[in-house]
């Protein structure tokens, strides 16, 4: 089985969801960061320990991270040594791409897997280093998905 580095949870009050995860689980947050998306802000946190790693965001009506109709569980995030290969394998399996950011200049997807009511998330490997001086200065680093033929 494929090793995946975090769960993702798109929420309406990021605060809120860190505070309760913290109280209910001992969670331990990286500072909130503020970034953007073509013309979504949001706000976004890892955990400091993993992997696996939780992730926060908050993000605007609108945008990949909507939470209007209600804070969710969003994704499970790999590392990709090829997005653009692994994106369209997803695509052929039954995980259309719901949202791609390299129009926007990054390099991450998301597949919506209807039947656990998710998404997938790949992320380019190349960014793993900077994802780990910002967010986990201290994890080893970590595989790839690895999608054979089908």
């Amino acid at each position: 089985m494929n090793a995946f580095y975090h769960l993702c949870f798109v929420v309406r009050d990021i605060g809120q969801a860190t505070e309760d995860l913290t109280r209910t689980l001992g969670v331990t947050w990286s500072p909130v960061r503020a970034g953007t998306l073509g013309d979504w802000d949001y706000e976004i946190v890892f955990s400091t320990d993993g992997p696996p790693f939780f992730e926060v965001i908050h993000g605007p009506a609108g945008s990949p991270w909507d939470a209007t109709e209600g804070s969710r569980f969003d994704h499970i995030g790999y590392w990709s040594k090829d997005v653009v290969t692994d994106k369209q394998r997803l695509a052929d399996r039954g995980a259309p791409i719901e949202f791609d950011s390299c129009p926007y200049g990054r390099s991450f997807t998301y597949h919506r897997l209807d039947s656990i009511g998710a998404r997938i998330e790949l992320v380019d490997l190349a960014v793993q280093p900077g994802f780990r001086d910002t967010w986990a200065k201290d994890a080893a680093p970590m595989p790839p998905l690895v999608l054979g033929d089908p």
